[in-house]
């Protein structure tokens, strides 16, 4: 049984957190993010601590509390400190570059691929392999790093193209020979 939805948040000094029914907006220092929970999930703040209480233990009830406790929480971290994704290029001839707001990546097409970030993302590039996505909402810096990630997924033979940071390519063996 996960006891992620009993878990009390704590909102530091520089975070305001306001209640409205089932709205709820974060701002701190990096940014303000806001959300609409559902109607039966209870949202409690008592001074600096934010707990999420749920009308019974059906099994409906019990999944939102867990994601309405994370999701709360993530917004709080994440005007905060913020969220940040790492991605890899691999390949021989393989680029990114910045050019002014869009991402160019060059990675073995017959073009170059434009990608515009959207609003409240933004995007480093270091080294020219190295992309680095960052902003105040884990979800849509997830999104964005996804979609950067599509344009070029690694393959498993030579182990080329775009891929995160941490993550660990298996290569399969090529053709046996004979």
């Amino acid at each position: 049984m996960s006891r992620v939805g009993y878990r009390h948040i704590e909102v530091p000094n520089d975070v305001t957190l306001n209640i409205d029914g089932t709205d709820v907006t974060v701002k701190g220092p990096k940014g303000e993010l806001s959300f609409t929970f559902h109607p039966d999930m209870q949202i409690i703040q008592e001074e600096n601590i934010v707990r999420v209480e749920r009308p019974s233990d059906a099994k409906k009830y019990r999944m939102l509390h867990g994601t309405t406790t994370s999701i709360i929480n993530n917004m709080v971290d994440g005007v905060t400190k913020g969220f940040e994704k790492h991605l890899e290029l691999q390949g021989v001839g393989y680029r990114a570059v910045k050019q002014g707001e869009k991402l160019v990546l060059n990675v073995g097409y017959s073009h170059p691929v434009e990608f515009e970030p959207e609003e409240g993302i933004d995007i480093d590039v270091e080294k020219n392999t190295k992309v680095i996505v960052k902003g105040v909402s884990k979800e849509r810096v997830g999104a964005v790093a996804a979609n950067i990630r599509a344009v070029r997924p690694p393959e498993p033979y030579k182990g080329k193209g775009i891929r995160y940071g941490n993550e660990r390519v298996r290569q399969k063996e090529g053709k046996s020979g004979k």
